[in-house]
């Protein structure tokens, strides 16, 4: 069978033969026919091979070359079924259609729209009628001029006077004739019609009753008044401004992604094809168009991502109407590209169900934003720690205090809000509802906030100790639920704490070792106990953000960052290398981020915005509700903390369990005997723990050696003289202070 590819081999060898010669000389070479049939058929043959790196053939003769390609047997793809099966249908019913919240929010806004109108234009009626009215003289005498001409004939005018400039009078003549008997015909049509209708006006002046006259009046003056108007000045105002986007056609998209200046789109373009495969229709998704398809092979959709400004100048919207997105199951060059119909910084949103009324269970999902397409987006605060990272004045704060003011809704929680900005922007939650609360950055709000830490790790010990004595019927999974919050009597109610320009904490001269050790265990062992901790900063950095706090924060909210590392210290390692990249959002796009969380992809968001006096209204009634229940306390009741000390010295402690002799100990010895020197402090401590707690102080756990019956045995543990170490520089670094 000929090769499909056997013609073009024989023309690029022509063309190269002509080639050759047009370099040796100036003009043309007549091509051999029967030459040329003989090159093809030589290159059909199986045991020809141009290629140099071709391999000899079976016959032995190292002259004759075999095709590479040919060498074994063709790849043969899946059969009908194997397609079908792994086909992807796309859903019969839309998304909205399915979900009864989505539903519900189309119709409520189908329903005010329409309602509007109508209010609006039932206002503006006399006005209307007034101007129409205005206007019926000229609509009248539009009436007698059409009415005239078209009696007249004046349409046929151009026609006869072309052929009086010709001088044909046979043509001229029976024009002339057609006319007189149109003319003739619409004189007794016109009669008529002015017979009739004087006939049945002045039936109505005599006969009628006065609301029919008033009727008829006024419709022959409204319709006149109509025929009278204006293309300039419309009678009639539009009650809603509907926004004006162009359809989105494939001729846009490829004219769009040919000006990103993309070479291998360039090229194919330049070639005569299209340089993107649609896989789909473009289709109306939302508010906005959906186009799908494959890139150019080496194409990715970060490519397009990190050229979105030349995106949207090519497709001639706003920057925040366009929004190219990666598939998550499929290749890396397959794009899916949302074009909406408004900027999404500037689209008006619905109304956020939580704003006036309703109450909220922690342990549920909860909607707090909505996606490009205007769906609404949830989060479940529990079980979860989170990270929110931006540059300033992006949202940052608000975004935090947006949650804050979601987890006040639930009476059981229990908040700690920290403004270490200082200004107060999480002073609505923080002093109606929050069991602790502070601003500033100030030493007398670090030390209150180091004594709130140090109570949150005990209540932490405490939890896990509750935990661990629940029969198995009771808590199944070893972690707080709904209903064990219910129980008063466990006290395993939710804790929420969030921390606003948490890199104050972290990087403080004196205490940050202790707030990193602290938060280190809870946010790795704080979610299974109903303990949440959201952190927020404006530099996301490793200082900011240490390293064991970012790698187990398990939901993340990144809004607009400068740089790559920024970007990967809030959504996670290789985010921007994936095309998840919080640096694409403009300096308009406040409130909207990336969200990464609920067991999902990435998603653009945007957060409810909730300002001063809404904010204050939704804590008033989550305090209402606290009262009633009984559950207001602390800080929202004008309670002081008592001072907590540091209850332990982790470094001495460590000395005191590690006597000289023994140089090197298995961290499940060490953890055992920390138990049983201060059982209050230590109790349910682990490896996993003592590894945390030990890294603030500069101190890692390395392999232990031991031979257990007869084998050696290697485990984590500690080394002593790195602890007399550390508690050397510690000491030394105080008397210098």
């Amino acid at each position: 069978m000929k090769h499909p590819d056997d013609d073009r081999e024989l023309f690029n060898r022509l063309e190269a033969e002509m080639a050759d010669d047009a370099v040796g000389g100036f003009g043309g070479e007549v091509v051999n026919l029967d030459k040329a049939r003989a090159a093809r058929t030589e290159s059909t043959s199986p045991t020809v091979d141009p290629s140099p790196a071709s391999e000899p053939s079976e016959s032995g003769d190292p002259q004759a070359r075999v095709m590479v390609d040919q060498k074994t047997p063709a790849a043969t793809g899946p059969g009908y079924l194997g397609r079908l099966m792994n086909a992807k249908r796309r859903t019969v019913v839309p998304v909205w259609l399915r979900s009864l919240a989505e539903l519900k929010t189309a119709t409520n806004w189908v329903t005010r729209h329409y309602a509007h109108a109508a209010g609006y234009h039932a206002l503006r009626s006399p006005v209307y009628a007034l101007r129409l009215a205005f206007q019926s003289p000229i609509g009248a005498a539009r009436f007698v001029g059409s009415t005239m001409r078209w009696v007249a004939d004046r349409e046929s005018a151009p026609v006869r006077q072309a052929a009086v400039r010709r001088e044909d009078a046979a043509e001229y003549l029976t024009l002339s004739r057609h006319r007189d008997s149109r003319v003739r015909l619409r004189t007794l049509i016109t009669v008529l019609t002015m017979f009739v209708g004087l006939g049945t006006a002045l039936a109505i002046y005599v006969l009628a009753p006065g609301w029919l006259q008033t009727l008829s009046v006024s419709a022959v003056v409204l319709a006149l008044g109509f025929n009278g108007r204006r293309a300039d000045a419309p009678v009639i105002h539009r009650a809603v401004e509907m926004p004006k986007a162009t359809k989105l056609t494939s001729d846009i998209v490829l004219r769009a992604l040919g000006s990103l200046g993309i070479p291998a789109i360039n090229q194919a373009q330049g070639k005569g094809r299209d340089g993107f495969e649609f896989t789909a229709p473009i289709t109306r998704d939302g508010p906005g168009w959906r186009a799908e398809g494959n890139l150019p092979f080496g194409v990715t959709v970060t490519d397009v991502i990190e050229r979105r400004d030349r995106l949207a100048s090519g497709l001639r919207r706003p920057l925040g109407c366009v929004w190219p997105e990666a598939v998550p199951d499929e290749h890396t060059g397959h794009l899916v590209l949302w074009v909406g119909d408004q900027d999404m910084s500037t689209s008006r949103k619905p109304k956020w169900p939580l704003l006036t009324n309703g109450s909220v269970n922690l342990f549920k999902p909860v909607a707090y934003g909505t996606d490009q397409r205007g769906r609404w987006v949830e989060v479940t605060l529990m079980y979860i720690a989170g990270i929110i990272g931006a540059i300033p004045r992006m949202g940052k704060t608000f975004l935090l205090r947006l949650l804050l003011l979601i987890a006040a809704l639930d009476p059981r929680a229990e908040l700690h809000t920290y403004d270490m900005k200082g200004t107060g922007d999480l002073d609505p939650v923080g002093n109606a509802v929050s069991h602790r609360h502070a601003a500033g950055d100030d030493d007398e709000a670090i030390a209150y906030a180091l004594n709130d830490f140090r109570a949150l790790r005990e209540e932490l010990r405490r939890r896990t100790k509750v935990i661990r004595s629940l029969p198995r019927d009771i808590c199944p999974e070893s972690k707080v639920t709904s209903e064990l919050a219910d129980k008063r009597s466990l006290g395993l109610h939710p804790i929420v704490i969030g921390v606003d320009e948490c890199q104050v904490l972290f990087e403080h001269p004196k205490h940050k070792d202790e707030f990193e050790e602290i938060a280190t265990d809870l946010v790795k062992r704080g979610p299974a106990t109903g303990i949440v901790l959201l952190l927020a900063t404006q530099r996301p950095d490793a200082k900011a953000l240490p390293t064991g706090i970012s790698a187990n924060a398990s939901a993340r909210w990144c809004l607009k960052v400068m740089g790559q590392l920024e970007n990967d210290m809030v959504l996670g390692t290789s985010a921007y290398k994936r095309g998840v990249r919080a640096t694409m959002f403009a300096w308009g796009d406040k409130g909207i981020h990336y969200f990464v969380g609920e067991g999902s992809d990435a998603r653009i968001v945007g957060s409810v915005y909730v300002d001063g006096p809404g904010a204050d209204s939704i804590a008033a009634r989550a305090r209402k509700a606290r009262e009633k229940a009984g559950l207001l306390s602390g800080h929202a009741l004008g309670e002081e903390p008592e001072t907590t000390a540091s209850a332990y010295d982790l470094l001495a402690d460590l000395l005191a369990v590690i006597p000289a002799k023994e140089t090197k100990v298995w961290s499940e010895t060490v953890v055992a005997r920390l138990a049983e020197l201060r059982p209050e402090v230590y109790d349910g401590w682990d490896p996993e723990g003592l590894t945390a707690a030990l890294k603030p102080h500069g101190v890692t756990t390395i392999q232990v050696g031991r031979r257990v019956d007869g084998k050696v045995v290697n485990r984590r543990g500690v080394d002593r003289s790195h602890i007399t170490t550390a508690i050397a520089e510690r000491d030394g670094k105080r008397d210098a202070g």
